[in-house]
């Protein structure tokens, strides 16, 4: 389930991504994304933090993108904001860990189609950047 963190960045990122690399002052995201301002400075650190955006101070300071909204991937930013993508550990490929109740992983019927769950979950959100949701004027 995608959270509450997660939904706000993608939020904030398609209005950075609108503003066309234009800095764009935290109050300014918050009322565009409808996100709580509060909340929101926590994920812009956060987004800072993984190279996502960057931030300039001054009377005309704010935030833009760190790299090109095409470059950015919902599946990335789920798995920066939430971890990984699959519905249960022994389906995930970035954080891997065995059932301790599994035989047989290799003949457990639950962890194939939980893999065909989080490949097809993967193949969509790796596929589609912030400029695809911000709209097709955004690069």
């Amino acid at each position: 389930m995608l959270s509450m963190k997660a939904k706000y960045a993608l939020r904030a990122l398609m209005v950075l991504a609108r503003h066309d690399k234009k800095t764009v002052q935290s109050k300014t995201i918050a009322k565009e994304a409808d996100v709580p301002q509060k909340f929101l400075e926590n994920i812009l650190l956060e987004l800072k933090h993984h190279g996502l955006v960057d931030s300039k101070r001054g009377i005309f300071g704010g935030y833009f993108l760190a790299k090109p909204a095409s470059e950015i991937t919902v599946g990335n930013l789920i798995r920066m904001m939430d971890g990984p993508l699959a519905p249960i550990r022994c389906a995930s490929i970035t954080a891997y860990r065995k059932c301790d109740d599994c035989q047989d992983e290799n003949l457990c019927e639950i962890r194939k189609t939980m893999l065909e769950v989080r490949h097809a979950i993967s193949h969509v959100l790796d596929n589609k950047s912030i400029a695809d949701m911000a709209g097709s004027d955004v690069l």
